[in-house]
């Protein structure tokens, strides 16, 4: 049997308010952690509430903490991250509002994107056709570095920043304007270096690496953020210049 500590909230909340209940699940082969947690909703709790879609590493939307880890809980075996007392702790993603028991609100996280003009700009003349970027070309590498992020929120929850500045736009929103700065069809790079040159912005990264250490689509923002930042103070220099 897998002994399985689960995160209860009732109340939407930024702060630790709530407990854990404990549950005992059957231990199967190839079992995920999303597997687990079905089990406990179906079988034994079905007021626990949680999300997932896609359960093959699509959406992301399944992301929880995982014996103190975030991780893709669909793409996660108990096997790889049961206790060896064969616990399992389930916590919602931290730095998010948690809405109920494992499941958070994304919609800060989504508005840091905003914030750092995670939009694709095509400019006032848009083209007729398609815009083509070679693939072997640098610009299309460059662009290509960071461009699977499916914004699961993940490296927010490991960031450490994050935890410490609640205006930090965080790893994937960084990632993002990093991507669209490479996007050699994009006509806001200047606005969008402008967006992420703040006190909350690229410089407040500390290089911790947790979100690159975390990511499970193998992306490395810290890279990305090292980018920005190096673009951002050449910017800086040719207005001063």
């Amino acid at each position: 049997m897998l002994h399985v500590e689960v995160w209860r909230s009732a109340v939407i909340s930024t702060a630790p308010g709530g407990r854990f209940q404990s549950f005992a699940v059957p231990r199967r082969p190839n079992q995920t952690i999303l597997d687990v947690v079905t089990e406990i909703q179906r079988v034994q709790d079905p007021t626990l509430s949680y999300r997932f879609a896609c359960r093959v590493g699509m959406c992301g939307s399944c992301a929880m903490v995982v014996n103190g880890r975030p991780r893709w809980t669909c793409r996660t075996r108990v096997a790889d991250a049961v206790g060896s007392d064969g616990r399992l702790k389930l916590e919602p993603l931290r730095n998010l509002t948690v809405v109920k028991d494992l499941a958070v609100d994304m919609a800060a996280f989504f508005e840091k994107w905003k914030a750092a003009r995670g939009f694709f700009e095509p400019g006032d003349a848009i083209p007729d056709d398609f815009a083509v970027v070679r693939p072997e070309s640098d610009e299309r590498r460059a662009a290509d570095a960071g461009i699977e992020c499916i914004g699961c929120g993940i490296c927010h929850s490991a960031c450490d920043v994050v935890a410490w500045d609640a205006d930090y736009l965080g790893p994937a929103a960084l990632n993002r304007a990093w991507t669209l700065v490479n996007d050699v069809r994009d006509r806001a790079q200047g606005e969008r270096l402008d967006a992420v040159a703040g006190d909350s912005g690229c410089h407040a990264c500390h290089t911790h690496m947790s979100c690159t250490n975390y990511c499970p689509k193998a992306i490395a923002p810290t890279y990305a953020i090292a980018g920005l930042k190096r673009a951002v103070v050449k910017r800086t220099l040719r207005r001063r210049s």
